[in-house]
């Protein structure tokens, strides 16, 4: 096994797709890292000690503490997420556990479909996140519109599995070659979050396994509750069961309204 130099990383993260992108590479890569919880929600990554770590104000973003190989100290920001993943693991993963060899063919493979996640899929799906959860008024033009696209994207990635599945043996399936890689981690991480912009993946057969498959690994699972318990998908399970029982409610008490006036009816002619 290569020796990983110890680390001295600290991430600057919150619980979005985005954040857990880089809490899960860290993760699968059993790298030493110490967390600060960025609260989006109170603006916190605007403030001027976080624009000093990433100018534009998002997260993630790491900063590498870790001495050089002669033992000089240094200070090393890296923001962006896809930047960040693959700065970990160039610099982190000899083996090419979440990665292939620098300038083979399935290199430039995860490349690719890493920064089609970043460009398509993240912004396509975040807007479908932002006008069916969080914007001010329903706007079903938009609300159409980033879900259909995002399905759109989701059919891409079904389809790449599928061409995968032909050249497998019943191996597990994966974006690139015969390996989780960080492609997969990337697209995973959005994915996951499909019924937060209010779409199905379970009518996507192989990539709805696919992504059972990546939320099974435990390395992901410590990804996922970084900074914080991830709860998204419990949510949301009890209040459709809480709309299930209150719709329950309402037709029963329909149901005995209507028998009460059939009997004032039946009894008044």
């Amino acid at each position: 096994m290569a020796n990983i130099p110890k680390t001295d990383i600290v991430l600057y993260t919150s619980g979005t797709p985005n954040g857990q992108k880089a809490s899960i590479t860290l993760e699968e890569l059993g790298i030493n890292y110490e967390v600060k919880n960025v609260e989006i929600s109170k603006n916190v990554q605007k403030e001027d000690w976080f624009l000093k770590i990433n100018p534009d104000g998002r997260i993630p973003a790491i900063v590498d503490r870790t001495p050089t190989s002669d033992g000089k100290a240094r200070e090393k920001r890296i923001f962006e997420s896809g930047a960040l993943m693959l700065y970990l693991c160039q610099k982190y993963d000899p083996e090419n556990k979440l990665n292939y060899s620098y300038d083979s063919d399935q290199y430039w493979e995860v490349v690719e479909w890493l920064v089609w996640m970043q460009s398509g899929l993240g912004p396509m799906q975040g807007q479908a996140n932002h006008f069916y959860r969080y914007a001010p008024e329903k706007i079903e033009y938009g609300i159409k519109r980033y879900q259909t696209e995002t399905k759109r994207l989701y059919q891409v990635l079904e389809d790449r599995l599928a061409e995968q599945l032909k050249q497998t043996r019943g191996d597990d399936l994966w974006i690139v070659g015969d390996r989780m890689t960080i492609a997969d981690i990337a697209n995973f991480s959005w994915i996951n979050w499909a019924e937060w912009a209010g779409v199905d993946v379970k009518q996507f057969e192989l990539l709805s396994e696919w992504a059972d498959r990546i939320n099974a690994r435990p390395a992901v699972q410590r990804g996922l509750n970084v900074p914080e318990p991830f709860t998204m998908k419990e949510k949301l399970t009890s209040k459709v069961r809480l709309q299930v029982r209150c719709s329950k409610s309402a037709n029963a008490v329909i149901r005995r309204a209507r028998r009460s006036m059939r009997n004032i009816i039946v009894s008044g002619s």
